[in-house]
């Protein structure tokens, strides 16, 4: 007895392997802001018809594998055939000087490099890349030159358009996954901000402090107010500063990165991300007791 797990293509059960995609029936592939622009792209370079199959494979772990370095995606998906398909898609990466250009341009902007230590794609990021006359994102067709071992001569077939959507996913679980297509990683972007002198030391005061507050009036001089400097003027009862968990926690150790010293395998921001909120939850415990 046949059973159908897709809306368009039957067959043997979903390989136990595949990659579960994280986006229900109905639901844009793209959660986040950065995921919804790749999906916009895909909307505007690839047959709808096209994409709709993918969606079908995507959702149905056809894909086994999906690896990305700078200037390629390798992928393996499932088709009607035992073997598995070999799938290559291209996207130019930028050459170093092209890179040095953008990151003087992010090196402008100091929020731009707290919200991608934060693991977010700050959203006027595409203005840097635009600057330096390139675009982060594909533009036209020939960006993405693709390849699959089926016999399908459509572009892209049906095994190419589930990796572009789950490419979506990736996107949203790591921003840095655009740029390492595009040839720096994580780690190298970091540093080149550091290098164009991003985390100098008044950058860091400003993502740590945030925004200058506005000024106010200004305060008379100490000694002439020595007569009523032991005295108390207003309820203070209206001035507590209630306990919250912050925005951004644990900014200063995104901003600042690995320090040279950690030697673990395990990542140093995301394990310090958690011991910061660890700490937070503990804090608030004890000003407030259990809530």
């Amino acid at each position: 007895m046949w059973r159908f797990y897709s809306d368009y293509y039957s067959g043997p059960r979903p390989p136990a392997n595949g990659i579960v995609s994280k986006t229900g029936r109905g639901q844009r592939f793209g959660q986040t802001w950065w995921g919804n622009r790749w999906a916009d792209v895909l909307e505007e370079l690839v047959d709808p018809n096209r994409l709709q199959r993918g969606r079908s494979y995507a959702r149905g772990r056809r894909v086994l594998s999906l690896d990305v370095e700078p200037g390629i995606i390798k992928a393996s998906v499932i088709g009607s055939r035992p073997e598995p398909y070999e799938i290559e898609i291209k996207l130019k990466p930028f050459d170093d000087q092209t890179w040095d250009r953008v990151f003087d341009e992010m090196s402008g902007q100091a929020r731009f490099a707290a919200k991608l230590l934060a693991g977010e794609m700050p959203h006027n990021i595409e203005e840097a890349f635009d600057a330096a006359d390139v675009s982060l994102f594909p533009q036209t067709e020939s960006d993405l030159a693709t390849y699959c071992s089926c016999p399908d001569w459509a572009n892209p077939c049906k095994h190419v358009a589930a990796v572009y959507l789950l490419l979506g996913e990736a996107f949203d679980d790591d921003p840095f996954v655009i740029f390492r297509l595009r040839g720096r990683d994580r780690t190298a972007t970091m540093a080149a901000l550091r290098e164009h002198r991003a985390l100098g030391p008044a950058v860091v005061r400003e993502i740590v402090a945030g925004p200058v507050a506005e000024q106010h009036e200004k305060v008379p001089a100490l000694d002439q107010q020595l007569e009523r400097f032991w005295s108390i003027e207003g309820d203070l009862s209206s001035g507590a500063l209630p306990l919250e968990v912050p925005a951004n926690d644990a900014e200063a150790i995104k901003w600042l990165g690995t320090p040279d010293f950690w030697e673990s395998d395990r990542e140093f921001v995301p394990l310090m991300v958690r011991l910061y909120a660890s700490i937070t939850r503990a804090a608030l415990k004890v000003a407030y007791g259990d809530r």
